[in-house]
């Protein structure tokens, strides 16, 4: 076996996901590995609703993150739905990171995903869980160690890893913890890849993130966003210079009332204006491009409650 062939043989690929109650920093932490903004991250729960996969690339393995929407006690035919996608993501995964707060207490909410990944981790084909304590800038030591301990005493975990998505602390050790439970295997996205959701996809979450930024309890989980075309503007482009065309991008933002309909608008359209501000810079970014973007509010009733709706908005 030649020293290639060795190389070859010992690359690892495969996929992790995280999981966690609501707001438990997992969009922070796919972010913070892949080193590239992929999830959005937002300070209101329930932001990630796209099962959204961050890649990182090492020499010697390949690691795919899945981000899921976390797992709660639903109350909604989308809050179910959306337990559902966590599960299959989970059921499909090489290991899963369970992610805890160190700045709050182990609480209801994370002894009920204990209980659902028990489940996995047992059977003919076990799921590794590594339990991973987030925020841990936010606590002093003694407040970090209790934490750790209870944590240890809710499950069977393959390991525990304290971090810190914020200042970097164990973030490349949990990088490592994720890798060592990964098959070995060939790349399976080709190198320089960061995320494989579709542009599209990506676009509409920035403008959700922008939309959720600054509006704390006014709007809750009341938000779609759905991308109706991106476009090259016809005549704006120059081939000559290298300039790319400028992208019409047409967006809708669904919510189920009125009074949230004004609340995104503001007074005079002000908000709105702001949301598009914010979000055109990273859509830029994102799309390499110069992008003319249209947002629409419209009121959808109730659609969270209703099958036929939550088709249309792609749930």
């Amino acid at each position: 076996m030649t020293q290639n062939d060795h190389a070859a043989a010992e690359h690892k690929a495969g996929f992790a996901c995280f999981v966690g109650r609501p707001n438990a920093g997992k969009s922070t932490l796919t972010n913070a590995l892949v080193g590239q903004k992929v999830a959005i991250t937002s300070g209101r729960p329930q932001t990630t609703r796209h099962t959204i996969r961050g890649i990182v690339h090492r020499p010697d393995a390949q690691l795919i993150l899945v981000d899921t929407p976390g797992l709660h006690r639903p109350r909604t035919l989308l809050g179910e739905r959306l337990n559902d996608l966590v599960r299959e993501t989970l059921a499909q995964v090489d290991v899963i990171a369970f992610c805890l707060p160190a700045d709050q207490k182990v609480g209801p909410g994370d002894k009920y995903i204990a209980a659902q990944l028990a489940d996995l981790m047992k059977g003919r084909r076990p799921t590794p869980v590594v339990a991973v304590v987030t925020k841990a800038d936010l606590v002093d030591r003694e407040t970090l160690t209790k934490h750790l301990l209870a944590v240890d005493q809710l499950g069977a975990w393959q390991d525990i890893v304290p971090v810190s998505a914020k200042d970097g602390f164990q973030v490349e050790t949990l990088e490592e913890v994720l890798i060592k439970h990964l098959p070995p295997g060939p790349e399976l996205y080709p190198g320089g890849e960061l995320t494989d959701e579709p542009e599209a996809v990506m676009v509409a979450e920035l403008v959700r993130e922008a939309a959720l930024e600054g509006v704390r309890d006014e709007l809750p989980h009341s938000l779609a966003v759905v991308v109706d075309e991106i476009v090259p503007r016809e005549g704006s482009g120059n081939p000559e210079t290298g300039r790319p065309p400028l992208l019409d991008v047409r967006v809708n933002l669904f919510v189920e009332r009125d009074s949230q309909k004004a609340i995104i608008i503001g007074r005079g359209g002000s908000r709105l204006r702001h949301v598009g501000t914010e979000a055109r810079k990273g859509i830029e970014a994102l799309l390499g491009a110069r992008v003319y973007l249209d947002l629409h509010v419209k009121v959808a009733k109730d659609w969270q409650r209703d099958p036929k709706q939550l088709r249309r908005l792609g749930f």
